[in-house]
């Protein structure tokens, strides 16, 4: 068993998810638009990465001899992740072109409405729920816990999942602050309009 080239590739998954997570929460706090549109690249950048070292696990494994735990443990954040690649990576594209438009105006004071789509719980929760379980697989990879019938799994697992929810909640009370209440009042019909009808 390869623990080391384990625990490394496990280590790089997580540091990469981790980072992306962090980074994602300072979205909705960026100042101006040019600062978002660059969090925003960032951001992309490392997705990209996390996309990669989740392809690099079963390669390099395979290409090792001997059993191997990382992709056990590279199995569990594949779901969350591939929501990131799917969902939320298309999302940060269009904040990213949206922050773009003010590009003539770069020390203009980020719109309430782009700041708004920076907290949208679909791009905070997966990519902070995919840094959340791959610390799970940290121990995987290390042959610490095996999979499955492990009482600790199971822990680790549950403990992750309250932490998901908690962060869901946390990001859909966040987006619902910073969004632009759209209050639509009925509006009398001009009188020429009224007498054509």
């Amino acid at each position: 068993m390869n623990t080391a080239t384990d625990l490394i590739l496990a280590g790089a998954l997580t540091a990469v998810w981790l980072a992306a997570g962090l980074l994602v929460e300072t979205l909705p706090t960026a100042r101006t638009a040019r600062d978002l549109r660059r969090r925003t690249g960032f951001m992309s950048i490392l997705v990209g990465a996390g996309a990669a070292v989740f392809v690099t696990v079963p390669v390099v494994t395979g290409l090792l001899p001997g059993a191997s735990a990382a992709p056990a443990a590279a199995l569990l954040p594949a779901v969350p992740a591939m929501i990131v690649l799917t969902t939320t990576r298309r999302r940060l594209s269009q904040i990213r072109r949206g922050a773009g438009a003010f590009a003539t105006a770069p020390l203009a004071p980020l719109p309430p409405g782009l700041r708004a789509a920076a907290a949208h719980p679909l791009i905070a929760v997966p990519v902070q729920v995919t840094g959340l379980v791959t610390l799970v697989g940290l121990p995987i990879a290390a042959g610490v816990v095996t999979l499955p019938g492990s009482d600790a799994a199971g822990i680790g697992i549950t403990v992750v999942g309250v932490a998901v929810v908690a962060t869901a909640v946390r990001a859909a009370l966040r987006h619902d602050r910073l969004s632009v209440p759209a209050v639509v009042r009925p509006t009398r019909m001009p009188r020429e309009l009224t007498r054509a009808g």
